[in-house]
């Protein structure tokens, strides 16, 4: 097919504010609809008709990201309970493989694994499966987990006995993949979505044995701005249920030994209060915003849980944000943000007045600082390199130890998996990404560098490159990001991006408002009534790279995902001229429709992020950069979209509409080309295989625009 496909174009009249738009492609809207199907079908005909010619490059490319990924990689194993737990990879097969090894058989090769779940296994005969580990039960025979076989985030809980290897009659279908057992090893508290819209909305409270349709309601969040979910303490002494949207959050809790109390509010909600609670030895740890932008960290007695008796352990700081924190038995680790970058912050208890707090300071060794005991001094964890990604990782799930164990990565340092002694400073690295294919970390280099907002912001950019590409002149340059919910986009390292450096590209990422890198104020600096700052940054970040010679705008690409494509869609039609090829993975990018459709999943819960369109002022600022509502006749940089049917978080008509409408009105010859994953959601293909296909596509678009295919 070498003419691009036209969709119909069938008028719908669309008011609001006294303001009339009309969508000619609203009609999109319906899946089950075969003209709706046919026409994603002809685009995706279409887009490989275009990309014929890159066919081998493709293919190329694809067996380059595989051969440099070890096929049988497995994870570095994690204690929990009386075992230690990972997951593998076989030869040729697409999905992990879930296992454990008992303590008590040591770290030798001969401990006897056992394989708790294996995915390729619920997999088979399904284009998409994604199986989530929910949780191990507290005596270790029973493990619950989580299937979608659609990629809607709609899933199925099951359970198999660890013992016998037995599924159990047990399934929960229709829910989240969020879930936590209480202690007596049969009650399973779980979050259930809205039918319609998928906002988690109620937590519910299984007993294994039976009947599902007589799971007891524990708790139902009736405001449709927020969303709930379920978790556990610290101390596994308590279930907690948290209810957040964008500004408040409020928790109850329930006695893990007794899961038929009815859950008790930890504090109320009030608007604009967000924390964070989690129990360990006695006292509750709250991280709160209250008087405090970049959140502080305090503690409470557990018995005593208003905010009269809470005490500050960590300060709020203008400069620093603190964004987690975990507990152990003679430290806590703070995860802190300062000048764009991760910092672990590592700080002995500090001795209890009363004697009976987790903070006791009761170490088990010799001293080795003045004033720290056995538990050492306050510090933070050295990392050398100028941009790089680092946090505490999910996996401690011993908290009486002296060891931490935290992942890191940086743009030239693949993902490593470290523990380390807290009171030594010792870190022992458990496990590093093997990056085959000859792969020197030494040939590439890492800068740090800022552009200047017209506003006079200052951002961030983190940039990737060969070293021995120094020096030739502008290169073709890749340009990231994202900026949306507070979310940071950390330097992280990529094996598949390799692809692109070693055939001369450079890599970036512009940190730009509407993440949280440069802390509370950032985010809030680009959401809302200052969304457009989000824009206005990654444009200023272009035109730095630009003139420090690094690139030009015909060498010049662009790519962003989800809230990132809606940064992508803004700066297509803000500057056309600035980017010679742009990808936008499942883009936002209709948002006024969105935002005024409260079926559409995510929506209510989003107000407070984009704001909402039934106040005027907000209708009036969303249509002013909406990409869909804002395309019009004008040139546009060679383009590739993709999207899945079965998204749920940016519905597929989005980007179809959107590429519709470009390809009307759109005045020159340039690639317009969109790819519909018939099979998968917002994630993308659930296999890895299939993953590496998809990049290879997106790879081979650039490299061709780039005249560097080899």
């Amino acid at each position: 097919m070498t003419v691009p496909p036209r969709a119909p174009r069938r008028p719908h009249r669309l008011e609001r504010h006294g303001d009339v738009r009309v969508d000619d492609y609203y009609w999109m809207r319906d899946r089950d609809d075969p003209e709706v199907v046919a026409y994603l079908e002809a685009e995706n005909a279409y887009l490989d008709e275009r990309m014929r010619r890159v066919r081998g490059l493709r293919e190329r490319l694809f067996e380059e990201i595989k051969g440099r990924i070890r096929q049988t990689d497995a994870s570095a194993p994690y204690r929990d309970g009386a075992h230690r737990y990972y997951w593998r990879y076989e030869e040729g097969r697409q999905h992990r493989i879930y296992c454990r090894k008992p303590l008590a058989a040591g770290d030798g090769a001969a401990a006897a694994e056992q394989v708790i779940l294996d995915v390729n296994v619920l997999a088979e005969g399904r284009e998409f499966c994604d199986a989530k580990i929910l949780a191990v039960s507290p005596n270790e025979r029973i493990l619950a987990y989580a299937v979608d076989t659609v990629g809607r985030r709609r899933y199925a809980i099951r359970f198999r006995d660890l013992a016998s290897g037995e599924a159990l009659a047990d399934v929960i279908p229709d829910v989240t993949s969020n879930a936590v057992w209480a202690n007596d090893d049969r009650t399973l508290f779980y979050a259930r979505q809205d039918p319609v819209t998928l906002r988690p909305f109620q937590v519910l409270r299984h007993t294994l044995g039976r009947d599902v349709a007589a799971d007891a309601l524990v708790y139902e969040e009736a405001d449709d701005t927020f969303a709930c979910g379920v978790g556990k303490s610290r101390s596994k002494r308590y279930v907690l249920i948290g209810s957040h949207q964008t500004l408040t959050t409020e928790f109850r809790c329930i006695p893990a030994d007794r899961p038929a109390d009815p859950p008790e509010v930890f504090l109320p909600r009030e608007r604009g209060h967000e924390y964070q609670i989690d129990h360990y030895r006695g006292r509750f740890y709250v991280r709160s915003n209250a008087g405090a932008r970049n959140f502080r960290l305090l503690e409470t007695p557990e018995e005593r849980r208003g905010r009269e008796h809470w005490r500050e352990l960590v300060p709020h700081r203008d400069d620093v944000l603190l964004e987690g924190f975990e507990l152990f038995r003679d430290h806590l680790v703070a995860q802190e943000r300062a000048g764009g970058l991760v910092r672990l912050r590592v700080r002995p208890w500090e001795r209890d007045e009363t004697g009976d707090g987790a903070g006791d300071g009761a170490g088990d060794g010799a001293g080795d600082g003045a004033g720290g005991g056995a538990r050492g001094e306050e510090h933070a964890v050295a990392f050398p390199e100028p941009a790089y990604d680092a946090f505490i990782d999910p996996h401690n799930h011993v908290a009486d130890t002296g060891v931490l164990r935290f992942g890191y990565s940086s743009p030239s340092t693949p993902a490593s998996t470290y523990d380390y002694d807290m009171r030594t400073r010792e870190r022992t690295l458990l496990k590093r990404e093997e990056v085959l294919g000859g792969f020197d970390p030494a040939h590439y280099r890492t800068e740090r560098l800022h552009a200047v907002a017209p506003d006079g912001a200052r951002t961030p950019i983190s940039l990737v490159a060969r070293r021995d590409a120094a020096g030739e002149g502008p290169r073709p340059l890749l340009l990231y990001g994202y900026g949306a919910y507070g979310i940071s986009m950390d330097a992280w390292f990529s094996s598949p991006r390799l692809s692109l450096l070693d055939r001369g590209f450079v890599f970036a990422i512009a940190h730009v408002r509407g993440g949280e890198e440069l802390g509370r104020a950032w985010y809030e600096g680009g959401k809302l009534l200052d969304k457009k700052n989000t824009f206005t940054d990654f444009i200023a970040c272009a035109e730095r790279l630009v003139e420090l010679g690094h690139t030009r705008p015909d060498r010049l690409y662009a790519m962003g995902g989800s809230a990132g494509g809606l940064l992508m869609g803004a700066v297509v039609n803000l500057r056309p001229d600035l980017f010679h090829g742009v990808v936008a993975q499942v883009p936002f990018v209709d948002v006024l429709t969105t935002m005024l459709d409260e079926s559409i999943p995510l929506t209510t819960g989003e107000y407070d992020e984009w704001g909402d369109p039934a106040d005027e002022r907000f209708y009036r600022y969303i249509r002013s950069y909406s990409p869909y509502d804002n395309v019009s006749a004008r040139r546009c940089p060679h383009l590739l979209v993709t999207t899945g049917l079965h998204d749920s978080q940016v519905q597929y008509w989005e980007p179809a509409k959107w590429v519709a409408k470009l390809r009307a009105l759109k005045t020159d010859d340039n690639l317009l080309l969109l790819r519909t994953d018939m099979d998968a959601g917002h994630g993308g293909a659930s296999g890895r295989y299939k993953r590496y296909r998809e990049l290879a596509l997106q790879y081979a678009f650039l490299l061709d625009l780039a005249g560097a295919a080899d």
